[in-house]
């Protein structure tokens, strides 16, 4: 472990995420002090490159959610200051985003995916619900294309609700993805890539959490943590206010699936996480009917870091604390260096 390493944590923003950001990056902030001296809470506001020339950053920590922080345009504006960064590229970073687009990745993929139509913001909502009605019918799941922690995601039992729906996440995006409502476990489980050479410390404490040696066969392997149901009271819809209200829904590691179809799910949350050419860490979501079907909703390349956020959870239940984690992930951005443009 470099402990010299200069960390610059990037959060906040103007996205109706920001405050989750904030606390998330509070968190990453706190845990990466327990072994780096040099670590800078940088906001994402105007101004932001000067701050970054300032502190000099040897790696940045994206801590933050939606866009531009989440969408592409972050990593972007890294590549071209030539920072080395931690997580995914541009590329990824702009599909992953946009769940229309990650949708056509993963049905390329051959991965299970639940029925589903794009409406857009042009067509009207009266047209938009005609469209969906007669495709889907009424019980469907509205999600704004391009938005995070659920926001402005309506679980829809009818047509009134549907045309309220609509309405809502207009609002939110020009572009909606509407989904069949199929009822089951909400199950979500984080990927990390782990380097095969383990040369210091800090990859050392990842592979010693599987307690077994690295393949010396593939320059990087993804792993997939234990698989975790979230339940919440009376069975309400795991929203914005559930994900992040202490006490407002419990997280069940590992999740009461079997043995078979646990590993069908962490398979996919791989597979997911390549074909979107994610790196360094993912979270992929999931809705599970029954032993039999598992259906990919979708991938998160920057998973919250709150309190209360699962990918943190999926860690420790692979055996890494939290500030293992944050220094395993700088520490990977820190050797991989730059982009070279």
């Amino acid at each position: 472990m470099n402990k010299h390493l200069r960390i610059a944590v990037i959060n906040g923003g103007t996205s109706a995420e920001a405050e989750v950001s904030r606390v998330s990056a509070r968190g990453v902030i706190k845990a990466l002090r327990e072994n780096y001296s040099n670590v800078f809470d940088i906001p994402l506001e105007p101004g932001i490159e000067r701050r970054l020339a300032e502190c000099q950053p040897n790696v940045v920590f994206p801590v933050v959610h939606g866009a531009p922080g989440e969408d592409g345009s972050l990593q972007g504006f890294l590549d071209l200051l030539g920072y080395a960064f931690v997580g995914s590229d541009v590329q990824s970073s702009a599909v992953a985003m946009d769940k229309i687009i990650a949708k056509l990745i993963f049905r390329a993929a051959g991965l299970p995916l639940i029925e589903q139509l794009v409406v857009e913001r042009h067509q009207g909502v009266a047209a938009a619900a005609a469209a969906i009605q007669n495709t889907l019918g009424d019980y469907v799941v509205v999600k704004p294309a391009r938005q995070g922690s659920a926001l402005g995601v309506t679980l829809v039992d009818n047509a009134s609700q549907l045309f309220s729906a609509l309405e809502n996440a207009f609002q939110l995006d020009d572009r909606l993805l509407i989904e069949l409502r199929i009822n089951g476990k909400e199950i979500t489980v984080g990927v990390l890539d782990i380097d095969n050479t383990v040369d210091d410390e800090c990859d050392a404490d990842v592979d010693r959490a599987q307690d077994r040696e690295p393949d010396a066969g593939l320059e990087t392997r993804t792993e997939a943590f234990p698989v975790i149901e979230i339940a919440t009271p009376d069975q309400a819809f795991y929203d914005y206010a559930h994900r992040y209200t202490v006490g407002l829904s419990d997280h069940i590691m590992p999740a009461p699936l079997g043995a078979e179809q646990t590993r069908r799910i962490q398979n996919i949350a791989i597979q997911a996480h390549r074909a979107l050419g994610c790196r360094d860490l993912s979270r992929a979501d999931f809705v599970v009917p029954n032993e039999n079907e598992e259906y990919l909703l979708e991938v998160n390349t920057l998973p919250g870091m709150t309190p209360t956020s699962l990918y943190p959870d999926g860690a420790a239940g692979y055996g890494l604390s939290f500030a293992e984690l944050v220094s395993y992930l700088v520490e990977r951005a820190a050797k991989r260096g730059p982009r070279q443009c």
